[in-house]
């Protein structure tokens, strides 16, 4: 109880802005035999996203790199204020006998942060969801679509956000992320970002 009790603020400040709801968090049905080693590995930019806090960027992207000790990292990029900001974490497999439900570990004082791969063809588009239950009072969702390249056909977007509302996953509040004139900008200098409670991942 304690520890929640120091945890409970970082959580409040991971969940304002958002919207909450009503229950516990849902169970969205997973890619199955998801393969994060061999395939879902490289550059995913974000198409659209579920409005968080912790991302106020443009031309974000995650970075996913196989270590030679066999574990994956992330580093997840975002411009903002005319900064390159970049944070890494680790990938941890939450659930061994599902693999496409993931955390990602920022930091050692912070939990890792929820990380679902809801569905993938590991070539165009990965749909992913993230969730934190608040003594399954309440939640808050975050939702994104990535894409392999810095767009995706609408058809392809409107056809994701139905994947997440036939898991219970509330998408009307969904914002197409900026992904434009992105190239010609990452060449400034970048800034590292220690992790802080009211950062996550993309």
């Amino acid at each position: 109880m304690a520890c929640f009790v120091v945890m409970l603020p970082l959580l409040l400040a991971l969940v304002k802005a958002q919207v909450p709801h009503w229950g516990p968090c849902t169970e969205p049905a997973t890619q199955p035999a998801f393969n994060l080693k061999q395939v879902f590995m490289g550059r995913w930019f974000e198409i659209a996203k579920l409005p968080a806090r912790f991302e106020k960027g443009r031309c974000i992207e995650s970075n996913f790199t196989l270590k030679v000790d066999g574990t994956a990292q992330v580093v997840s990029s975002e411009i903002l204020k005319g900064e390159l900001r970049k944070i890494g974490g680790t990938v941890i497999a939450e659930e061994p006998k599902n693999p496409a439900k993931l955390g990602i570990i920022f930091s050692h004082v912070l939990p890792y942060a929820t990380y679902w791969i809801l569905s993938t063809d590991y070539v165009n588009s990965a749909l992913v969801y993230s969730c934190i239950d608040v003594l399954r009072l309440f939640h808050v969702d975050f939702a994104w679509i990535l894409s392999r390249t810095r767009s995706l056909p609408a058809s392809a977007i409107t056809q994701a956000r139905e994947v997440f509302t036939s898991n219970n996953i509330d998408v009307s509040h969904m914002v197409l992320s900026s992904q434009q004139g992105c190239d010609k900008d990452m060449d400034i200098n970048p800034k590292a970002i220690k992790p802080k409670a009211t950062t996550m991942f993309l």
